[in-house]
């Protein structure tokens, strides 16, 4: 009995090889650009005593043709949502080298006059941030990234009202005229905005005079507004015994009233005395 002895030459055998191995191989393909964030931050354009403008900033890499369509977002403050909103911005895309998108927003970071106080009187910063996501369209698919980015800032402050300057002018035995100098002074690194000043002046516990400065006025930062108030002290205006009061030489004095502005509403009592001098 015999056998046939089947043999496959090397040519043939490294043929089917080949053959073999450009079968399974796949063709190399170009690797897609993934849809990321590749940076953001918020940065504060303004601040004021009560509200702020935020701008936040990204780069944002995608496949060609995509475009960064819009923001949806919200304003916070110290956790709590202040304001929402949306943002066209339209930014095409441009691989893995990414492209800058921006948007602003201002809100008031305060939630009214108790709350403004309440951060005045515990200083220290507060978080502000925007947050939300980035709308990625391309061609009919959407795509949100969610972003969100802060920044802390210093608490706003309440300003103070003080005596800046005061004097008593002796015209005669009977007249004195009362020369005060109201300061309000701004703690904060922004204007101050305010609404109005009023004022009562009282000599020796009796009403003399009462008004309103400052109207629709503004102090600058880290400034003091300074603010006349002048107020006669006659027979007329105090009473018939002024002379003996003026006689003293010294004249006890009382000045009460409120700071307004926007959410601020700050009551002040000023009292002292004042010296009075002869004029000529």
């Amino acid at each position: 009995m015999s056998s046939v002895m089947r043999s496959t030459s090397p040519v043939v055998r490294l043929a089917a090889l080949l053959a073999l191995g450009l079968g399974c191989a796949s063709a190399p393909t170009r690797p897609s650009v993934q849809t990321a964030l590749l940076a953001q931050d918020t940065v504060v354009v303004s601040q004021g005593l009560t509200d702020a403008a935020l701008r936040f900033e990204a780069r944002v890499a995608g496949p060609s043709g995509g475009v960064v369509e819009r923001a949806e977002y919200e304003l916070v403050s110290d956790g709590q949502v202040m304001k929402q909103g949306a943002a066209k911005l339209g930014t095409p895309l441009a691989g893995a080298g990414g492209a800058d998108v921006s948007f602003q927003e201002r809100a008031a970071y305060v939630q009214g006059p108790e709350d403004l106080a309440r951060l005045s009187a515990q200083g220290g910063t507060v978080l502000l941030a925007l947050r939300g996501f980035l709308v990625v369209r391309q061609g009919d698919k959407e795509e949100k990234l969610p972003f969100a980015a802060s920044r802390a800032v210093r608490v706003p402050r309440l300003p103070t009202v003080v005596v800046e300057e005061l004097d008593g002018a002796r015209y005669s035995a009977e007249e004195v005229q009362l020369n005060l100098r109201l300061g309000i002074r701004n703690p904060n690194p922004f204007p101050l905005k305010l609404s109005g000043l009023t004022w009562k002046v009282a000599v020796a516990g009796k009403a003399l005079d009462s008004g309103t400065l400052a109207e629709a006025d503004s102090v600058d930062a880290s400034a003091t507004g300074v603010y006349p108030v002048e107020v006669a002290v006659t027979k007329d205006s105090w009473g018939p015994e002024v002379k003996a009061l003026i006689s003293r030489g010294i004249l006890p004095y009382g000045v009460t009233g409120e700071l307004t502005g926007p959410l601020m509403r700050v009551p002040y009592s000023l009292s002292g005395e004042v010296k009075l001098n002869v004029s000529r």
